[in-house]
């Protein structure tokens, strides 16, 4: 048996909307109790004096790129999972868009075959692929694939015709799982690769207009409203886009929607550096863009964050802003950030920041966090807001360096999980 009392450590769940300082009895992996003060345990009880430190429901990452099959040199399952463990997670889904891609019922469960040697691992979640490698102008066998027991249906990408998409949301309306789209119109973006503005005059690199997100949202969203079909807007980055499902929501249409970790946190004025890491798809959005995003989170327009974690070799990144493939590494690193740029500085309460990464992408997922009270399956992050580390080789799981944080020291480190 194992017991551990954490004592005076403050417990945000909110699932019960609680933020309230507490000792916490976990006696093989379920919660015991909680109380002010719990002195009456065993001997053999391991006691943490957990003052300054939070104790919340674990996080839920909505989605984000596994190297493996086919990338193995960018991120193995293995060190996907450890990175998750390390950032606080202990539910991830992983997007289809691997080599091959998730298609087909044998590589779901080669995958979740991988995850069980993985010991101590956080729940690994499948997202499956909506078309298959050819050229996505043929649909998988969705029958076979949600039978397989993945998490919901995406291809992780823009769609290439509307067409299809409706052909998807009819289709797939029967099955009762997550459908995720991520909206970009591709002829509207061109090769584009930094959000139409000032900032991006000055920096001299090709532009995306907010339209090139916007159309397409509007499109999927009459698709929705004809077909009735739910579905999740993945990626969300303007403040246009905001106010397109903020109607979409109160005209009772079901549709959630999320945005990513750095969509929050850094704006176009940053791209200036050139450094790679902040090529993104979609860009990286105007500072008017950035405070709606916050603003549409706080007030439930946007409902989850997302890691979207992409890892890439440092060959791969190590080259001009223009050739470099977008994306960057997040899972150990979007927890302190956000807490230290949107908690520390009292723009979001603790809770409004542990909803968003937790219980809220939960139910994106159709599924529910436990609450954290006696009785319930200990399903929890300790994470430490104050402790400083460095950002470099020694102290990542990931294998990949991709962030333009790396080498820099920021605060706050998760301590443990329980999943």
């Amino acid at each position: 048996m194992t017991t551990e009392l954490l004592q005076q450590v403050r417990v945000i769940d909110p699932v019960s909307e609680t933020d309230q300082v507490s000792d916490v009895l976990i006696v093989d992996g379920d919660i015991q109790a909680i109380s002010l003060q719990i002195s009456d345990v065993s001997a053999d009880t391991s006691i943490r004096d957990c003052r300054g430190l939070v104790l919340g429901t674990g996080l839920v990452d909505l989605y984000s790129h596994s190297g493996e099959p086919g990338f193995e040199e960018r991120e193995t399952l293995g060190s996907f999972l450890a990175a998750a463990t390390a950032g606080g997670f202990t539910r991830v889904a992983v997007l289809p868009d691997t080599s091959p891609s998730v298609d087909n019922p044998a590589l779901v469960a080669q995958l979740q075959q991988k995850r069980v040697g993985v010991k101590g691992s956080p729940h690994l979640q499948i997202w499956g692929a909506m078309t298959l490698d050819l050229a996505g102008k043929q649909l998988t066998e969705f029958a076979d694939l949600a039978t397989a027991g993945v998490v919901g249906f995406t291809d992780g990408k823009p769609w290439e015709n509307l067409g299809m998409v409706r052909r998807i949301l009819e289709y797939l309306q029967p099955f009762g799982k997550p459908v995720a789209f991520c909206p970009c119109d591709r002829s509207l973006s061109a090769n584009g690769m930094m959000r139409e503005g000032a900032e991006a005059l000055r920096v001299g690199l090709p532009t995306v207009p907010a339209s090139a997100e916007t159309s397409a949202i509007a499109s999927l969203l009459e698709l929705v409203a004809a077909i009735g079909t739910p579905v999740h807007i993945m990626r969300v980055s303007t403040a246009r886009s905001v106010e397109l499902i903020a109607t979409a929501k109160f005209q009772g249409l079901p549709v959630t929607a999320s945005t990513t970790w750095m969509h929050l946190l850094l704006d176009t004025r940053d791209v200036k550096s050139y450094h790679t890491s902040l090529h993104l798809d979609p860009p990286l959005g105007n500072p008017s863009d950035v405070t709606a995003l916050r603003k549409g989170l706080r007030g439930g327009v946007i409902d989850a964050i997302a890691i979207d974690h992409a890892p890439y070799t440092y060959e791969e990144k190590v080259q001009a802003f223009a050739e470099s493939p977008p994306g960057a590494i997040g899972l150990e690193l979007a927890l302190p950030l956000l807490w230290q740029n949107l908690v520390a500085t009292e723009e979001f309460t603790p809770l409004e920041l542990w909803r968003v990464l937790s219980n809220q992408p939960a139910a994106c997922l159709q599924q529910k966090m436990n609450p954290i009270k006696p009785g319930e399956k200990a399903e929890l992050t300790l994470f430490d807001p104050h402790q400083p580390w460095k950002i470099n080789r020694a102290n990542l799981h990931t294998l990949s360096n991709n962030t333009p944080w790396f080498g820099q020291e920021i605060q706050g480190r998760v301590v443990q999980t329980w999943s």
